[in-house]
């Protein structure tokens, strides 16, 4: 119930603000999946709850947790704490627990927020795609394409799911995890991609 309440009551005065739109929602699957995002604004994970029904386990930075009223309304929205600044294996343990009783799980696999405004994607952790091989999830890659402002649509596209399928069965060492986060990125960039050529196209249209 008050999961809900606190849904309702940020819901309208949000997407007043910010309106968001979630577009290829088909292509997330039933059951678990690992769902990566880009960050580029403390508003990314805020925004793309309130416009999902869809349940899932956040990881997200420990440091929202210290105020207890921020930390109680997003421990009931799913999320639990990671320590960025090292190998948090307990945060690894839950996100396998997670996916594992058939859970969604979202994560910025940056890590933070991409503050470089000459770059479209930061460097990635190689935390998401371990778990993904591990627990043989398939990913979901979402890509939003602007820093949110006042009052100016916020699209969030959700690509298509794959799987480092390649890498089951591994050794997970170093070079395995570079090797499987680069493919991560690559889908990523790809999701960018398409949807630059799909608003190009749009345009053209409208000017046919």
């Amino acid at each position: 119930m008050f999961l809900w309440i606190c849904r309702i009551l940020c819901f309208i005065p949000l997407n007043i603000m910010h309106p968001t739109f979630i577009k290829g929602r088909k292509n997330m699957p039933e059951g678990k999946a690992l769902v990566c995002c880009n960050h580029i604004s403390n508003w990314d994970m805020v925004l793309y709850y309130l416009n999902t029904s869809r349940r899932m386990k956040i990881m997200a930075k420990k440091q929202m947790f210290k105020n207890k009223l921020v930390g109680a309304v997003i421990k009931n929205w799913g999320a639990f704490p990671v320590d960025r600044e090292g190998n948090d294996i307990t945060a690894i343990k839950n996100s396998i627990k997670f996916l594992k009783e058939g859970k969604k799980l979202f994560i910025f696999p940056e890590g933070t927020r991409l503050k470089d405004k000459t770059k479209v994607l930061g460097e990635l952790k190689s935390g998401l795609a371990m778990i993904a091989i591990k627990t043989k999830t398939p990913i979901v890659p979402i890509w939003i394409a602007k820093r949110p402002r006042l009052f100016r649509k916020s699209v969030y596209i959700t690509g298509k799911p794959f799987e480092l399928d390649e890498f089951y069965d591994q050794k997970l060492d170093e070079e395995t995890l570079l090797k499987a986060t680069e493919v991560v990125r690559e889908k990523m960039l790809e999701l960018r991609e398409q949807s630059l050529a799909n608003k190009k196209s749009k345009k053209q249209g409208k000017k046919v």
